[in-house]
This record gives structure tokens, sequence and C-alpha cells, in this order.
């Protein structure tokens, strides 16, 4: 009996992408599996049922594709009704938000639901950069939070040169060289900006100037932690550290900020001085604008919110789904990586709860949470030592944080 594999319409009203793309459905049936599409899930991704369809795959409704699958792929944790409908044996696949909402994990695991979220990813694991998410959807994101920031700022990004007289070039500031940082850089860069970026890293010099771009030196002399992430600052360090920002800040047109530390509060990059300080018509976008806070101060998700000085500060929290047709792409082969590393040579679902990726991608399996961040979250004692050992893998810093961690 072949694996079957549904991926569901998302039910976030901001949420346009899909977790299986056609492609990827066609790849997945190639290597012997049933794929089910719940019936327009990648409409707002701009591939309809038809296209799906062509590529061998089911259009079915929601509890066809719910209760028929062995994995249900997904792109953010569907609803209560949905994980309800879930039962024994069956995986769920996606970003979670597992370490915001463990008690869900709880509830997957006390169906005996194998629950697998991308934010627990140990991504400095070569054969997991195939299976990360994080990095392929803020690749998008930071690449979006350009252009956004070009639209929304009211001057030209590049310098004109015209009868009427010469336009200087907009000044962009990235805070954060991580994947999304360097693709915000190089994107501003190549729309004519003069682009800068910060970081506490100091191994990121060597990036941010391969992109065209100079590097602002931190006076925090080595802010990176092992392998390469970024430490948390001492208090000294911290206030350093926000003294210069102020500076870079107020000498700039364009704010974008990029530090995400799943399953936490966003650190506050931009204080509320920043925000007041900041020239009329400055634009800040805010990459890590959540309910749990972000990194302008001020800013707020999925929307644009505009002071009483004219400075625009857009809650970029989503922006990878307003590329929704490349994000799912991208998104649907991070899909097929996991799965393939699950099936085994005989065509059977397993997940090695030792196996040094899925240890740290799988919050539960077998009515166990097996993650060690998810297992403290949820106050549950450490397993035994010869259980899956600690994940101590922290994700990419991808800015100058207090706080160690971050995309």
């Amino acid at each position: 009996m072949s694996i079957v594999v549904s991926a569901l319409k998302e039910e976030q009203p901001h949420e346009k992408r899909v977790a299986i793309d056609p492609d990827v459905a066609k790849r997945l049936i190639k290597a012997g599996m049933k794929v089910l599409i719940e019936k327009g899930a990648g409409v707002a991704s701009y591939y309809n049922d038809d296209s799906y369809q062509q590529a061998g795959a089911e259009v079915v409704d929601r509890q066809t594709a719910v209760s028929q699958a062995n994995i249900v792929a997904v792109v953010n944790l569907p609803s209560d009704e949905t994980l309800n409908q879930l039962k024994s044996g069956q995986v769920l696949l996606g970003l979670l938000s597992s370490l915001i909402k463990p008690e869900k994990m709880q509830q997957l695991a006390d169906k005996k639901v194998s629950a697998l979220s991308f934010e627990l990813l140990p991504r400095t694991i070569s054969r997991a950069q195939t299976m990360d998410v994080l990095s392929s959807q803020s690749s998008v994101a930071g690449y979006k939070a350009a252009l956004v920031a070009s639209d929304a700022y009211s001057k030209y990004f590049p310098m004109m040169i015209t009868a009427a007289g010469t336009v200087k070039p907009a000044k962009v500031l990235v805070l954060g060289t991580g994947v999304a940082g360097l693709q915000a850089i190089g994107t501003a860069k190549r729309l004519g900006a003069i682009v800068s970026g910060y970081d506490v890293r100091p191994a990121s010099k060597g990036e941010v100037e391969s992109l065209g771009a100079t590097f602002l030196t931190s006076s925090v002399s080595n802010g990176a932690g092992s392998g390469g992430y970024a430490r948390a600052l001492t208090p000294e360090e911290t206030a350093a550290q926000q003294k210069e920002l102020a500076g870079f800040i107020a000498d700039n047109d364009v704010i974008i900020t990029t530090a995400q530390v799943p399953g936490h509060k966003p650190p506050l990059m931009v204080t509320q001085d920043n925000v007041n300080n900041a020239k009329p018509g400055t634009v800040f976008v805010d990459l890590a604008a959540s309910d749990l806070g972000g990194n302008v101060a001020g800013s707020k998700p999925d929307e644009t919110v505009t002071t009483d000085k004219q400075v625009t500060i857009i809650g970029g929290n989503n922006l990878a789904s307003e590329l929704s047709n490349s994000a799912s792409q991208l998104f649907a082969k991070n899909v097929q990586s996991v799965i393939n590393a699950m099936v085994d040579k005989d065509g059977n679902l397993a997940i090695d709860p030792k196996d040094d990726v899925f240890s740290g991608l799988t919050a539960t399996t077998n009515g166990e949470i097996i993650n060690a961040r998810l297992r403290e979250a949820l106050k549950l004692d450490p397993l035994p030592k010869d259980e899956p050992a600690k994940d101590e893998t922290d994700e990419k810093a991808d800015q100058p944080a207090e706080s160690k961690g971050a995309e």
C-alpha cells in the first residue's frame, strides 16, 4: 500500500502559500506515493486544481484530505477542528508554532500523531539544508522587504540625473545579515540604493561586502557564538549597541530589520526614540512583527503604521506569502526533502527519534514529546540518556541580537 500525502488549504486570512505545488506532487507520485490536494488549496499561489490533476494528484474535500493521508503537509498550524480530525499514526508536517503553542503539540502527542515542526530543524547539519523552510522563506521575505520598502518610500531608490536636476539615492540600512538580511541587501543594491548592513558577527563583514554594501562595524568586538551564531550580549554591550544603532538609523532613509527567534519575543532593535528621531519619510520594514512584539517599536503584524511625524512602519511578518508562487515552490521542495528522508528502503514511513535531524525536527512521535526545547517549554522532565540527546542547535542569527538564535 502506497504512502498517501495530502496538502491542505491554509486557514489564516493573510496566508497565500500552499505546502505542495504541482511539481512536487508529480515528483512524489513518481516515487510511488499518492497525493491528495484539498480543493482550492493552491489557488492563492496561482496553482489551480487542474494543474494538480494534470500532475497526477487527486483534488478532494478537506475531510478526505485529512482522513486518508499518512502525511498531512501544511504551511501553518491548522485549526483545532482540523487537529481533532487527525488520528493515531498520521504525520503532520509544517510550520507548527510548536514553541509558541506547545500545548497543541501535547494535544497531538496524546492522539499519537507525529508532528514535525520546521521551526525545530537542526539547521547546521548539512543534510538538513534541503529541508530548511526558515531559510527558504527568509530568502523570499528579504527580497520582498526591499521591494515593499521602495514602494513605500516617497523618493527614488537610485540616483537619478535629469534635466531638472539630480536626485540623491536612498540610503538603506539592514539590521541583521543572515539569510533574509543578505537577500534584502542584494535586492536594495540592485535597485540602486546606497546600502549598509549591521551585525555583531565579524564573519558577516565579508558576506555584506561581497554584495557591494558597506559593513557597519559594531562596537561589540565579537558577538559570534559557537558555530558562527550570535551570542547573548552583556548589558554593557547592549547599551553600546543601542547607542550606535541610534546614529545609524537616523542617518538612513529605509531600515529593514530581520531578527526572529522562533518561540520567543523578537528583540527590540529600533526603540521608540529611534522612531521619533527618524526623518519624515523614513520607512521601517519589520520582518519580525508579531503578536509578541517586533524589532521596531510600534510595528504591528500585517499592518502599515504612519506616525504623526510621517514615519512609516510596515509589519512585514508575512512577506514570503506575498510572493506566494515562488515561496510555495521552495516550501514544497523542503517538504519533499523531509518526506524522502522519512521513507525507508522498503517504502515505509519511519521516523528515527535517534537520528540527528529528526530528533530535532520532530516535536512528538509515538505519543512522546521528544524535542528537548519543547519538553522544557511544557515543563517535562528531560528524556533519559539513552533517548535522543538534546537538540542544542540554535537558529541562525540574522541580526545583532542580545538573545541568541535569531533568524
